[in-house]
């Protein structure tokens, strides 16, 4: 399949207007004579190791969620391309992803003021609802300030989502579950903080593009985890 055929199915999906002015999404590396693609790999992170692991696959293409801002000389033969801030804010992106995997699609769903985040309203016990978040995550950090029991109304943000929680405290949130808070932040949050680490709250937006390019070309997904070890 001609590779700009599927970046717009892509693209009809998360459309580029929806990207962070800063953000580099789209093309990251356009190799002019390899049009026609046959086998995509799918990652979160393009690395040294995700680009062997498509060329020793005999991939065409990469198509990652986090962007490159700058490209190693040895990744200019494979076509690469991202979906990152725009696959963020879409419907049925990368918080929404999440959101139905933790099986809590069916309550009732909102989206913030930026489009980042996603405010779930379901009554649940901050236990079952911890247990939930350990099925997906080995490295669940949890905030407590106020020894709170019982949450009502739940904000997500998928990846680095420190920067909303003044949001998602005006919006009436009782928990936020994110990645990457810092320590100053989470000893100052009225909020309960469900730190579930950046790659964990992402990794499943991989399924998302997959199911966007299944029944166009051969997908396969990359071996990736998460750089921090839990002992």
């Amino acid at each position: 399949m001609d590779k700009n055929e599927l970046t717009k199915k892509i693209e009809s999906f998360a459309p580029l207007n929806l990207a962070e002015e800063w953000d580099a999404s789209g093309w990251v590396v356009n190799v002019p004579d390899k049009l026609q693609v046959q086998k995509v790999m799918i990652c979160l992170t393009v690395t040294d190791d995700v680009v062997s692991q498509a060329k020793n696959q005999n991939c065409d293409m990469i198509v990652s969620h986090h962007p490159l801002f700058f490209v190693p000389f040895e990744y200019k033969d494979i076509n690469i391309y991202c979906a990152h801030t725009n696959l963020d804010r879409t419907q049925g992106g990368t918080t929404d992803e999440l959101i139905k995997i933790l099986g809590l699609n069916n309550c009732i769903v909102k989206s913030g003021e930026d489009g980042f985040v996603r405010y779930v309203e379901c009554p649940l016990d901050i236990g079952i609802f911890t247990e939930k978040l350990c099925r997906i995550s080995k490295n669940v950090r949890v905030v407590n300030n106020k020894n709170v029991r019982q949450i009502n109304k739940i904000a997500f943000c998928s990846g680095s989502g420190s920067e909303f929680i003044q949001e998602t405290v005006k919006n009436g949130a009782d928990a936020f579950v994110t990645g990457d808070i810092k320590f100053h932040t989470a000893v100052e949050s009225p909020i309960v903080l469900f730190d579930i680490g950046h790659f964990e709250s992402e990794i499943s937006v991989s399924g998302v593009i997959a199911r966007l390019l299944f029944s166009e070309v051969q997908t396969v997904f990359a071996s990736e985890r998460s750089p921090f070890k839990s002992f």
